[in-house]
């Protein structure tokens, strides 16, 4: 009798080992290791579907932009990149509730009214379930088929017969293959799963959709090497207390990365925010100290997002330092600047910094913004509310150039700032002078004179 070989994986990240380990080297979790059986490649596996071509000089191989089907919402399109392109893999994630079986349910229905067929396979629900989301949200054409299924060689065989134009499955660790022993959702399984499908859409240019979960610390469960294997990471980010959903790109073959989509959670689904600047700015306090409005960029677009700080004398011993929406650490770099260049003493007052409407930034376009509030709120002296600023603050006090500075600039005047408060480096010169009136500075000092 063949012996079998087993391996240990880390459920976390999948990273393997031939012995047992209480922490892993890679991720750094205790007690993740499970053994799993551990299989040769069956050469049958590969000639399923096969590809039936001859190596081709580039320039002969016919590609089109034009090609790329669209999901109908131009939110999703951006983040895709134009659409969804033919034999592409997508793995999409986020957080329990979140809205990904919703926003995926949409987008199959509006291929299917677009006279496409389309397979939506779930392993979670019941096909009463998925009935009852579709009527909330109006999905209800005879081109979205329903497959409740868990076994990957029916769900493969379901595809090769029904030939749809896009598939969706929710969710890729309740698949699972005969080929291994394990459970559904260990390492193993998902590997084996994703991979197949993900061959399947290579070989017959059928789009597929793979629905995540995600582990406690947001990262898609499962190994790491599922982000590699798929063409396109979506993250779906936002919270319980706040209407709106955000599409992030991680990654894009097909397009820019680092993209989003703003869309609104109602109760008849996901609706598209055309205009997230307003979106975000809509509830913006009037003469409040402590206030201010930084233009950042989200892939390629720009949003407007407001910045919060409070600053207070703190009752003991040791001030509190608390930052949401923003880098801890970051802000702690800007108050020692702060305190060293402008003289204004914070190591005795506890600061805390709030990125209104519950968005995360991590760019350093947004320094001179968290300086500002955190000056404002200091000095009790509200900013004036038609002032956007954006710029990268050194160690030394000097404010540095950032990226894409004129399209920032062109927001801010379309949301109605007539005054922007920016690095000196920006040298352009156009239309964007005669809509607002541009304030370039040098250094931290220069900020404050202009501000109050």
């Amino acid at each position: 009798m063949k012996k079998i070989r087993t391996q240990f994986f880390c459920q976390n990240c999948g990273h393997q080992s031939s012995k047992w380990l209480g922490k892993c080297p890679s991720c750094n979790e205790w007690n993740q290791f499970v053994e799993e059986e551990v299989r040769s490649i069956d050469p049958a596996m590969s000639s399923e579907i096969p590809f039936n071509e001859a190596p081709l000089p580039i320039e002969d191989i016919v590609a089109d932009e034009k090609e790329r089907i669209s999901t109908g919402m131009v939110e999703m399109d951006r983040v895709l990149g134009g659409g969804i392109v033919n034999g592409s893999a997508t793995l999409v994630g986020g957080d329990p509730g979140i809205g990904k079986s919703t926003l995926l349910l949409q987008i199959l229905q509006n291929l299917a009214l677009q006279n496409l067929k389309v397979l939506y396979v779930t392993g979670e629900e019941s096909a009463k379930q998925i009935k009852l989301r579709g009527k909330r949200i109006g999905a209800a054409s005879g081109n979205l088929l329903v497959l409740v299924e868990i076994a990957l060689e029916n769900i493969t065989r379901h595809i090769k017969d029904i030939s749809p134009k896009a598939v969706v499955v929710d969710s890729i660790q309740t698949v699972y293959t005969s080929a291994l022993g394990s459970a559904p959702g260990s390492v193993g399984q998902v590997r084996e799963s994703s991979g197949k499908l993900i061959l399947l859409s290579k070989k017959t240019g059928i789009p597929v959709f793979l629905i995540g979960h995600v582990t406690k610390d947001g990262s898609i469960a499962g190994p790491k090497v599922l982000e590699h294997m798929v063409d396109t990471v979506l993250y779906i980010e936002g919270d319980s207390g706040h209407a709106y959903r955000i599409v992030r790109g991680i990654k894009n073959r097909f397009g820019p990365t680092n993209e989003v989509g703003v869309f609104e959670m109602r109760d008849s689904g996901l609706s598209e925010v055309s205009n997230p600047s307003a979106f975000f700015l809509t509830e913006r306090p009037e003469g409040a100290a402590g206030s201010v409005v930084v233009p950042s960029m989200e892939g390629t677009r720009p949003i407007l997002i407001e910045i919060q700080s409070l600053v207070n004398p703190t009752n003991f011993g040791m001030p509190r330092r608390t930052a949401i929406g923003v880098d801890p650490n970051r802000v702690s770099l800007l108050v020692a600047v702060m305190d060293k260049v402008c003289g204004l003493h914070l190591s005795n007052h506890d600061i805390f910094i709030n990125v209104a409407g519950g968005i995360k930034v991590n760019e350093p376009a947004i320094d001179l913004g968290i300086v500002s509030a955190m000056a404002g709120s200091f000095l009790d002296r509200p900013i004036d509310p038609g002032i956007a600023v954006f710029g990268e603050v050194g160690l030394t006090g000097e404010i540095r150039g950032i990226s894409q500075m004129e399209i920032r600039i062109k927001e801010a005047a379309r949301m109605g700032f007539t005054r922007c408060i920016l690095p000196r480096t920006f040298s352009q010169v156009g239309s964007v002078e005669k809509k607002m009136d541009l304030i370039k500075i040098n250094n931290v000092k220069e900020l404050l004179e202009h501000l109050f």
